[in-house]
């Protein structure tokens, strides 16, 4: 392996002070520029070349921290690692520990580097990162931007993604951001729904979903629209019937979801109510940082909610379980193929989730609907028009993904390395795998195409083994011009755009709702959050127990007075995000 090769013509003495060293490179080589253009071969404007020499191959080398998944190989394994080396002359030395590992020593490798360079899957937050700016303790990449010509042209042409990740205090970057935009992520959730347990409702006339027997093969599709009180009777059929006819008439989940979870959470349901909910609570409307539950309707919303729960048309254990659990449950059996066992193992009637494929064993029996219309009638108000979705605050931008310690050596060679890492064709491999793996050999029509034999692996395994993931520059123009979205990426922008987008315009809603970006905080301001966020947290997790527990008029008031009391400050954090967001707005 190249990696082997590569420490070896290091040699011993080198390895040795590389052990030695207490932080950000240590006693390893320090050159200036000058003298790693003449030495060693330095270029960084062409990006079809080596950015360094043979012999620069062997006398530099980094040592870059990374969390990786426990399906994927050592970075130091990866073809696509070994496919950059050979085309830069960089040698990059990979150490990899668990995710869980990662978390416990986080703050101890920030605060300790002993011989790091970089953590790659840092995953700081606007907080950590000014924290560790102010400390002196993470490199100012802004500084070196003339090293980094594919990241300056990404900060020219997107001055929102520039905004996005430059720190309040000092207008500088200290991070590399992961850039992914296809439109999935501010819309979490679709609803599915079991085919063949709606058709048998339906033919066995024990629910009015406005379809005629005769037309349930040619209506019963992809975009069906229910109001409220039409999908709790079906769910209630659903609940009282032994649908897979397994013979146990109590394994049935009506509706299922993971309560809270980053996709296929409970918000979506507040969309009846014309609210645009999301686990924080949390969004712009009209251009102002709005708390959804402060919105007309939101207690309706969770009354309604929690009659669903009571009646068993919601399983509690949607606000218990794991996603682990929720996707195991929603699989027939091991090796099971045959359509009728299949429909024996069915648990599901209707769910939320990011696509179906991941959830059931068989995606085709479930249809994807257009979001719920609202009771016609609920505590004496009409909601029949309201029919709305979740918006997430997941942005597409991920800000604090990879970060440089101070002080380390020959950092203009390293920030070129993985400057490479914007270029579309090495994204798309950092991303999902290399060539010849993850995407065919040959393109099609100028365009890397994901690989159509898999040796019966799934898109998922071959991506989580093969691709480090982490900083790339995905956005719309690499999808048309430089690589093709994966099949099942395609089918749920399709989906989201037929049966989720036109939900939520301007038009349809009569105001601009968009989900919050990523914002940076001033010190002070990060100071004033912190005082209050363990009493916002603890309220907010209130609502979800209003959901699974039910809540009273005189309960709701006291909840709301509460919240906006001055012990919890949410009115001073709402004020801090506006601030922030006007910043993003106005390009200060």
């Amino acid at each position: 392996m190249k990696k082997l090769i590569a420490i070896c013509s290091i040699g011993c003495a080198a390895v040795l002070a590389l052990a030695a060293c207490g932080g950000g490179g240590g006693n390893r080589e320090q050159n200036t520029v000058d003298e790693l253009v003449e030495k060693y071969g330095y270029q960084w404007t062409d990006n079809s070349k080596p950015i360094l020499n043979a012999e620069g191959a062997k006398k530099i080398s980094f040592s870059v921290y990374s969390s990786k998944n426990t399906s994927a190989d050592d970075y130091n394994d990866m073809k696509i690692m070994e496919t950059l080396f050979e085309q830069t002359n960089v040698n990059v030395q990979w150490e990899n520990v668990s995710e869980s590992s990662y978390t416990d020593q986080k703050t101890l490798k920030l605060s300790k580097p002993d011989g790091l360079d970089a953590i790659y899957h840092a995953g700081l937050t606007p907080e950590e990162i000014s924290q560790y700016a102010d400390r002196g303790r993470i490199l100012p990449i802004s500084d070196y931007l003339q090293y980094m010509p594919n990241f300056s042209k990404i900060l020219n042409d997107r001055p929102d993604i520039k905004r996005q990740i430059t720190n309040v205090d000092d207008g500088k970057i200290y991070t590399l951001p992961r850039v992914e935009e296809m439109g999935l992520k501010p819309y979490p959730n679709l609803l599915f729904l079991n085919k063949t347990w709606t058709k048998k409702a339906i033919e066995e006339g024990n629910v009015d979903l406005g379809i005629a027997k005769s037309e349930v093969d040619s209506k019963l599709v992809d975009g069906l629209s229910l109001n409220a009180d039409q999908m709790a009777a079906l769910l209630t059929y659903f609940k009282n019937n032994d649908m897979n006819g397994n013979g146990n008439a109590s394994d049935e989940r009506p509706l299922s979801f993971v309560s809270q979870n980053w996709q296929g959470n409970q918000c979506d349901l507040f969309g009846m109510f014309g609210i645009n909910d999301n686990p924080d609570h949390r969004i712009i409307k009209n251009g102002q940082v709005t708390y959804t539950y402060l919105e007309e309707g939101y207690k309706d919303a969770v009354q309604f909610i929690y009659e669903w729960v009571k009646n068993g048309l919601i399983d509690k254990v949607s606000f218990e379980q794991t996603q682990d659990s929720f996707l195991a449950n929603g699989k027939s059996g091991e090796g099971v193929t045959a359509a009728a066992d299949i429909r024996k193992g069915e648990k599901y009637g209707a769910f939320y989730w990011w696509e179906s494929k991941t959830v059931v064993t068989d995606p085709d029996n479930y249809i994807c609907c257009a979001p719920l219309k609202g009771p016609k009638n609920f505590n004496g108000k009409d909601y029949s028009n309201c029919q709305t979705v979740c918006v997430a605050n997941t942005p597409e931008i991920d800000a604090g993904e990879l970060v440089f310690f101070t002080k380390v050596p020959n950092i203009e060679v390293l920030l070129t390395y993985f400057d490479r890492y914007y270029m579309p064709e090495i994204s798309a491999q950092i991303n999902y795998g290399p060539i010849g793996i993850a995407f065919e050999e040959e393109k099609e029509n100028g365009k890397l195409v994901p690989k159509q034999e898999t040796g019966g692996k799934t898109a998922d395994e071959i991506r989580l083994k093969n691709a480090p993931l982490g900083i790339c520059y995905l956005t719309e123009t690499e999808w048309e011009n430089t690589v093709q979205m994966e099949e099942r990426a395609q089918l749920r922008l399709d989906r989201l755009k037929k049966y989720v987008y036109p939900y939520v315009t301007q038009e349809k809603l009569g105001y601009k709702v968009e989900p919050i970006p990523n914002l940076q905080f001033t010190i002070a301001e990060q100071d004033k959050m912190d005082r209050y966020s363990a009493a916002i947290e603890t309220q907010m997790a209130n609502l979800t127990k209003f959901l699974y527990n039910g809540v009273s008029d005189s309960d709701w008031t006291k909840y709301i007075a509460t919240l906006n009391g001055a012990g919890v400050g949410i009115e001073e954090v709402r004020k801090v995000y506006q601030a922030a967001y006007d910043r993003i707005v106005n390009g200060n």
